[in-house]
């Protein structure tokens, strides 16, 4: 069984930064895609970034340029390192990881950008 757990979500100001972590653990040794989606009050699911096991990395028309994500391969973990926060990037921020055919989510952790 895999767990997926994301850190690191708060209340910052406009212009600040943050950084997400997501830790998957279990049976992770085919981890092969993981991404960060975000999901604002009243609003779909929104794709903001991926990053394959290749190390290609996608973002969000949104979020380009100022959200970077990464993983640490030993460790299982992937961060979304998030720089000159907007008050549209308040949401609850998702994990997803692919492992095979199976594939994760992490409960959420809520970013709010607020003065």
């Amino acid at each position: 069984q895999v767990q997926v757990a994301e850190s690191g979500g708060g209340l910052v100001q406009p212009g600040g930064s943050l950084r997400l972590s997501c830790a998957a653990s279990g049976s992770t040794l085919s981890i092969n895609f993981m991404a960060w989606y975000r999901q604002a009050p009243g609003k779909q699911r929104e794709l903001v970034a991926t990053l394959a096991s290749g190390g290609n990395t996608n973002y969000g028309d949104s979020v380009k340029g100022r959200f970077t994500i990464s993983r640490d391969g030993p460790k299982n973990t992937m961060y979304l390192q998030m720089n000159s926060l907007k008050p549209e990037d308040t949401a609850v921020y998702y994990c997803y990881v692919r492992i095979g055919v199976g594939y994760y989510w992490g409960q959420g952790t809520q970013v709010t950008v607020s003065s």
